[in-house]
């Protein structure tokens, strides 16, 4: 199985941002901000045939220029709306660490003999269509494809993103978040959004689905970070980069 995994808390928002490269709405960024963004090209000078050892495994060069060509193309997106120049220097750095990250929380799992079979990870690719609403997975497929991700990449890299959510999940325990926290949430978005001067948000019940959602992400992301540094404590990392 392939051992590329995609920088975060997995495939779904890397297939996600993928997905929007891939249909950009109707407004033109200014003149200016385009010319900043795309004046500049991925800088991979330098790095070198393995980038990474975690444990005995190789991060490949071939491994960290895909996925750090990807997240190039993201900020040149986020670059035609702000103007913002990117220090390649750091996006490297951070690109490498992040790859030892998931290395390591997939070995985790390796470990942890966590698997999923066929149908789990079927719905698991009709969720994510869905969520990029996507009409289908063959859709969803489709869109990929046109970005260089076969179907059989796009099963293994989501296998790996779906084992890693179920570690996290064991890490956090009950992910479910109370009314009490879901409430806090509320408030203060309400808070910062009348202290902006924005327009007022929908009722508590109308945002609730949403609330929860971002509520159980922010738990396994916390759980991520801390499983992460866990184990780059116990385990033997070497950055070549």
């Amino acid at each position: 199985m392939s051992r590329k995994i995609w920088v975060g808390l997995g495939v779904a928002v890397a297939l996600l941002g993928l997905v929007g490269c891939s249909s950009t709405g109707s407004e033109e960024p200014a003149e200016s901000s385009q010319q900043e963004g795309s004046s500049q090209q991925p800088d991979l000078e330098g790095v070198p045939d393995v980038v990474a050892e975690v444990n005995g495994v190789e991060i490949t060069k071939d491994e960290f220029v895909s996925i750090y060509e990807m997240q190039f193309t993201q900020w040149q997106m986020q670059a035609q709306q702000t103007g913002e120049a990117l220090d390649q220097d750091q996006l490297r750095t951070q690109t490498a660490e992040a790859m030892v990250d998931s290395e390591l929380l997939s070995q985790e799992a390796d470990e942890r003999k966590i698997e999923l079979t066929q149908n789990e990870l079927d719905s698991a690719l009709e969720q994510l269509a869905a969520a990029n609403q996507m009409g289908s997975t063959d859709e969803l497929l489709a869109a990929l494809k046109e970005q260089g991700m076969g179907e059989e990449e796009v099963y293994a890299e989501l296998e790996m993103q779906q084992r890693v959510d179920r570690l996290l999940t064991e890490e956090v325990g009950d992910t479910e978040p109370t009314e009490q926290e879901l409430r806090e949430i509320y408030d203060q978005a309400v808070a910062q959004q009348e202290q902006s001067g924005g327009e007022a948000l929908p009722t508590f019940e109308e945002v609730k689905p949403q609330i929860v959602e971002q509520a159980v992400n922010t738990k396994k992301s916390e759980a991520y970070q801390a499983l992460a540094a866990q184990l780059r404590e116990e385990g033997e990392i070497t950055l070549h980069l």
